[in-house]
């Protein structure tokens, strides 16, 4: 059955492969982001590729005003609405420590705002009665590290907001995924060294959209990272504050 996807942050790198599998299954894409430019190459790729309808919008995660356009589309969509969450930030934690103002973009752009935007389109979903949202959070906001600490504390709130979210939604039909990708050659991870477990954008795509059709609570991709982020979770805090990892 032929679906409506709003992506949010559809110019990252992950998301730009997520659209290319909806496209090939012939899905209706709002491609939805800052660069309107580069939204329209994709969306023209994706209708190459095979979606019914690609449309570029603008969103920001930093401004609501941007939400309302996207919001009245769902509402007026026909068939089945899904929304998958791509946004995110991540400043170097030695840039944040030297000025503390960037926090507030970070956990804006990683969580204040697409939950803001998840709550709103939240009553759309439950009219509709079915549906997935899908939600990317990091390994990153398993547990607080020295390196990333700041873009870690907002993927775990984004988390937990997620699993709220699930708790409300599958009330109604609708499911919602949590992903937990670790490393992924992408431009936040780009010029950073000593990466494990370097996974590419279209492997971690397609584990999301397996996840979404086996409705699965939480995904961690590639899933190496399952049994590392248990260990790490497992790690005594005496200890763990003494790694530097």
């Amino acid at each position: 059955m032929s679906q409506t996807w709003i992506i949010l942050g559809a110019t990252s790198t992950i998301a730009r492969a997520f659209a290319r599998l909806l496209a090939a299954r012939g899905h209706s894409l709002v491609l939805a982001g800052r660069d309107q430019n580069e939204l329209q190459i994709i969306a023209e790729d994706c209708k190459i590729r095979g979606a019914e309808q690609a449309e570029a919008v603008p969103f920001d995660a930093r401004d609501a005003k941007t939400f309302d356009p996207i919001l009245a589309q769902a509402e007026q969509c026909a068939g089945d609405v899904c929304v998958a969450v791509f946004v995110g930030s991540m400043p170097p934690q030695d840039e944040i420590d030297q000025d503390p103002s960037l926090i507030d973009g970070t956990v804006t752009d990683s969580f204040t705002g697409p939950a803001q935007f998840l709550t709103a389109i939240a009553p759309v979903l439950e009219q509709k009665g079915k549906g997935t949202v899908i939600g990317v959070g990091s390994v990153a906001g398993d547990r607080g590290r020295l390196g990333n600490y700041v873009y870690g504390a907002a993927k775990a709130g984004f988390h937990t907001y997620l699993s709220g979210l699930r708790n409300r939604l599958g009330r109604s039909g609708v499911h919602v995924v949590t992903v937990k990708p670790g490393t992924v050659d992408t431009a936040m991870t780009w010029g950073m060294d000593k990466l494990p477990f370097l996974a590419q954008p279209e492997k971690v795509a397609g584990d999301i959209l397996k996840a979404a059709d086996k409705k699965k609570d939480t995904l961690y991709t590639p899933f190496i990272w399952w049994p590392v982020m248990t260990v790490i979770r497992s790690i005594p805090e005496h200890v763990f504050k003494k790694l530097k990892i």
